[in-house]
Parts: structure tokens; C-alpha cells; sequence
């Protein structure tokens, strides 16, 4: 079984940098439909909460 905790990291990155839907990332990294059901849940809870900063804010 694979630490999901550390494919956050990189899921970020290809969707924020590149472009990438969440799918897309994970297929990239090669992770399974059951293992990124929950990191898909945190992407989406990251990015909601992300939209409340305010748009200056040095986050």
C-alpha cells in the first residue's frame, strides 16, 4: 500500500502548474481509482478553502 500523504504533494503541483484535472494527476502518478478517492476529497476541501483567502493575501 502506498503513503497517500505523499502523492498530495505532487497531485498539487501537476493540477496547480500544469494545468492537470485531479484524474489526470493521479492517473499520471499511476495511483488506483480506490486510492485517490480520498485524496480527491482533500484536493477539492484544499481548494475551497483556498478561495476564501482574500485575493492580496501572502498565503
Amino acid at each position: 500500500m502506498t503513503n497517500k500523504e505523499n502523492y498530495r504533494v505532487a497531485i498539487d503541483i501537476l493540477c496547480c502548474h500544469l494545468g492537470m484535472s485531479f484524474d489526470e494527476a493521479c492517473a499520471e502518478l499511476g495511483l488506483a481509482d480506490a486510492e485517490n478517492q480520498k485524496l480527491k476529497q482533500i484536493s477539492v476541501m484544499q481548494q475551497s478553502l483556498m478561495s476564501l483567502l482574500p485575493k492580496n493575501s501572502t498565503y
